[in-house]
């Protein structure tokens, strides 16, 4: 769970979210959210699947047992996901 503080950080600002807006959404508070960013303490697993669900990624990837975010584009049709694909591959060219 090295990894776990860093990731739960990078989701958040990634979605330009505080602390305690993160917090709110889990039912926990900020000094909670913040003890996981700094690796003081770590999620009870409710609050681990409560995370993983909220960002959209694995337990896995939070753990950091899994190096590869994944992008969930269940409900979109063949078209839409091929299209996510040829976005991704411009962005990594």
């Amino acid at each position: 769970m090295v990894d776990f503080g860093t990731r739960l950080r990078e989701l958040r600002t990634a979605r330009g979210w505080t602390q305690a807006q993160l917090s709110a959404r889990l039912g926990v508070t900020k000094s909670v959210v913040s003890a996981y960013e700094t690796a003081l303490r770590y999620p009870s697993y409710d609050i681990l699947i409560r995370i993983a669900s909220i960002f959209s990624v694995s337990s896995d990837y939070l753990l950091g047992i899994k190096a590869a975010q994944t992008l969930d584009v269940t409900g979109l049709s063949a078209e839409h996901v091929q299209l996510v694909r040829q976005l991704v591959d411009a962005l990594r060219a």
